[in-house]
């Protein structure tokens, strides 16, 4: 079973959300990007955090069947990048997501989901 896109972007807000991730956002990138269908960009409060949130998408994902294309800064922990494919979702740690800022970056994008 394949999910769809959206399907994908559920998966990885609600995993984030079980892991206590702050302002979860998700953006519908549909005819604005070609990189990806939606982000989900979150954060935690700690390094530690921010690793259980993207272990727990990643555990949820390969449940799934969804193969995970990549994820780059686990080691670090500040921002954490994972290729879902359809599915683009950040993990940052709180201080960086203030820096970054990427929901300003990507404001043509209608917001799908905040919890």
């Amino acid at each position: 079973m394949t999910l769809s896109s959206k399907e994908l972007m559920n998966m990885a807000v609600t995993a984030a959300d079980d892991k206590k991730a702050s302002n979860i956002v998700a953006l519908d990138l549909v005819g604005i990007s070609l990189v990806a269908d939606y982000f989900v960009i979150c954060h935690g409060n700690s390094d530690t955090q921010v690793q259980s949130i993207a272990t727990e998408i990643r555990k949820q994902a390969h449940a799934a069947g969804v193969t995970i294309k990549g994820i780059e800064g686990m080691d670090s922990a500040r921002w954490v990048l994972m290729d879902l494919g359809d599915v683009v979702v950040h993990v940052f740690h709180r201080d960086e997501r203030e820096y970054y800022n990427i929901e300003r970056l990507w404001s043509d994008a209608k917001v799908v989901e905040t919890v």
